[in-house]
């Protein structure tokens, strides 16, 4: 603080009065340089363009001082410059930093460091001081042309490089960066242009050397060009600069190396035109295709035949003629399209296809016919010259001047004429006055129709014309002869031949009926191997012995015991036949040979069953390791049974081994 106010006052100790008003003491401080100056930043960033005037302002830096800057020279600052010379000055009033050389080239030298001072008391001897650093770039300039570093460039490339391959670069050097770095490159002379072209690759900044056209080792096999370099953007303060100009040029060599290249036709495609009556054998024409390399290695030719699938064509495989080995129809195909293929003898990889498109000439070797067909009817009540039918012809031939057809007919016809209108078509006319359905219902017209190409052609075509009743204005009523016999009968006899026609195919059929009802029935199972639809499957499993609802075991033991008089219930038998009692089978006996003898009982019973019936009889036969648990087929009581093996069967057959062997046991008890 420069000032300081205080106050004073008067009082009486003792009585605590005051014996002197307030009075006010203004202090003020004097200021010493006691304080160096200041810059707001340690280190400044600031950058100017290259090749700038000398005075171009950089960068202003100032610095603070707090003394007091109303007394003496205590806060009074001097800018001065430390570090940077020649390069910069500063200007010692307010710190401004300008250039202080002109042409300064960011290529030689592009980062300086400067060091500011400022100082205190006017400069003067004793003055404070402070110090600050800026840190100058020198930004780019398009003023770098670019340039090759090599004048000459050689590259090679084969023949058979494709049309937009690339063959090579070349690259010139531009000491500026970023935008003013960017090159293009262009061909100057002719003969390069024509077979080459370059692109500038941007990220490289490369020159792309890419073919043009079709190279070819036995045409030429070096070019020679130059190509020059500019700067994409220019900057104009440097265009007219004593420097050299802001463009260079180098020479491309380019040299073409040989490769095996397959055949070359002479022309692609080839037309071929013949004549469709041309004969098996006869000449079409020829192709012919070379070896393009220098050693001109024999050529040999012959037929794609998946485009010749009819084998009409045949060619020479040494010189190239093609022969006809069919005759041609040009009313089938007026063009046949084959490929050629030529095949280098040396070396069979290297082949060449051409299209010959064979085109067959026209030759008039078909006659004309109808255009179509006519549906042509006369009136009964027609007068004499009056016009029935206007007809035309088509050919599928194609002469040069367009068609011409002739129409005529018999002179000594008595019914019709014909009357040629000159513009291939003709008029069907009567030659006479009414016609009648009874005489003739049907007239067949041959019409000769003719053309004038070479060799004439003519046909017959013959028109069918029916006799019609027609109404007084000559439409058309009916044309059926049906008609006339029908004309004669009212509709109630027509009713009536119906219904007679009808009552005699009714009693046909019922007289059918009756015969098959009488003749007598077939058997239906004529043999064993007649298998019928109807098939029963019995696939139950029973329950054993304790099941005495499924069947009666005492049955099966005593056959004897069967009603003799006891009928089939499932069936009503078409006749009875005396019941045969069957030998009674002897006690215990095999329950299967029981089985096998009814079931040929009834194999031999006419009164079985009239449907196909599938049973099976299932039998427990001593196959079993363990035989048979039934008492069955057993021949002995049940005491002669000895049951220790079912002990040996395991835990499964525990409760019923305990069962068996635990009554043994007590019966012998």
């Amino acid at each position: 603080m420069a000032i300081y106010t205080l106050h004073a006052t008067v009082v009486d100790k003792r009585t605590n009065e005051t014996l002197e008003a307030d009075t006010e003491f203004n202090i003020k401080i004097h200021d010493i340089n006691d304080n160096e100056p200041k810059f707001s930043k340690d280190l400044y960033f600031a950058s100017v363009p290259e090749m700038s005037d000398v005075g171009t302002s950089v960068i202003q830096v100032t610095a603070t001082d707090a003394d007091d800057q109303t007394y003496g020279n205590s806060a009074k600052l001097v800018y001065s410059i430390l570090q940077g010379q020649p390069y910069f000055s500063v200007d010692s009033d307010n710190g401004t930093i300008r250039t202080a050389l002109p042409n300064m080239d960011r290529e030689t030298k592009e980062n300086y460091q400067v060091v500011i001072q400022a100082k205190d008391m006017a400069g003067q001897m004793g003055g404070l001081s402070g110090t600050t650093t800026v840190s100058i770039t020198l930004s780019d300039e398009n003023d770098s042309p670019p340039r090759f570093a090599n004048h000459t460039f050689r590259l090679s490339t084969l023949e058979s490089a494709e049309v937009g391959a690339a063959i090579g670069r070349i690259k010139a050097n531009d000491a500026d960066v970023g935008r003013n770095a960017e090159m293009q490159y262009s061909i100057v002379d002719r003969d390069g242009q024509d077979m080459f072209t370059i692109i500038s690759d941007q990220n490289t900044q490369e020159g792309v050397i890419r073919v043009k056209k079709q190279l070819d080792y036995e045409k030429q096999r070096t070019y020679s060009f130059k190509v020059e370099v500019t700067n994409t953007y220019l900057d104009p303060r440097f265009m007219y600069s004593p420097n050299p100009p802001f463009k260079d040029d180098a020479m491309v060599r380019v040299t073409i190396e040989d490769v095996d290249e397959p055949p070359v036709f002479s022309r692609n495609p080839y037309i071929i035109e013949v004549h469709e009556d041309t004969a098996a054998g006869s000449f079409v024409g020829v192709v012919s295709a070379r070896d393009p390399d220098a050693d001109n290695n024999s050529v040999k030719y012959s037929i794609d035949r998946h485009t010749d699938l009819e084998r009409l064509f045949n060619i020479d495989s040494v010189n190239g003629t093609i022969t006809t080995l069919k005759g041609l129809d040009r009313e089938m195909s007026k063009w046949h399209n084959i490929s050629v293929v030529a095949t280098e003898i040396s070396n069979p990889r290297q082949t060449t296809r051409v299209p010959v498109f064979i085109k067959v000439l026209d030759v008039n070797d078909n006659a004309p016919e109808f255009a179509m067909y006519y549906e042509t009817f006369v009136c009964e009540n027609v007068q004499s010259g009056q016009l029935i039918q206007t007809i035309s012809a088509v050919d599928t031939d194609e002469p040069l001047v367009g068609h011409k057809f002739v129409f005529s007919i018999s002179s000594s016809n008595p019914n019709f004429t014909i009357v040629d209108n000159e513009d291939n078509t003709a008029r069907i006319l009567t030659r006479r006055a009414g016609f009648s359905r009874r005489e003739m219902n049907t007239y067949l017209l041959p019409v000769v129709i003719s053309d004038n190409d070479y060799p004439i052609q003519s046909s017959t075509s013959t028109l069918t014309v029916n006799v019609c009743a027609c109404d007084s204005r000559g439409n058309m009523q009916s044309c059926n002869t049906e008609a006339l016999l029908s004309a004669g009968l009212s509709t109630g006899a027509l009713v009536a031949i119906l219904l007679c026609v009808i009552i005699l195919l009714m009693i046909v059929v019922l007289f059918a009926a009756l015969r098959r009802q009488q003749r007598k029935k077939e058997p239906l199972i004529i043999s064993k191997e007649d298998v019928r639809d109807n098939v029963v499957s019995y696939n139950d499993e029973g329950g054993g012995e304790e099941d005495t609802q499924a069947f009666d075991i005492g049955t099966l033991r005593n056959p004897e015991v069967m009603d003799a008089n006891k009928l089939r219930r499932d069936i009503i038998p078409e006749m009875l036949f005396p019941f045969q009692r069957t030998s009674p089978i002897k006690d215990n006996a095999d329950v299967r040979e029981f089985i096998h003898g009814r079931l040929h009982e009834n194999d031999s019973d006419p009164t079985a069953p009239p449907y196909d019936s599938l049973a099976t009889y299932a039998y427990e036969g001593s196959g079993s390791l363990a035989e048979s648990l039934s008492s069955l087929e057993s021949g002995c009581v049940e005491g002669d049974q000895e049951y220790d093996y079912l002990s040996n069967w395991g835990p499964p057959f525990k409760k019923l081994a305990d069962m068996y062997i635990g009554k043994d046991t007590a019966r012998e008890t």
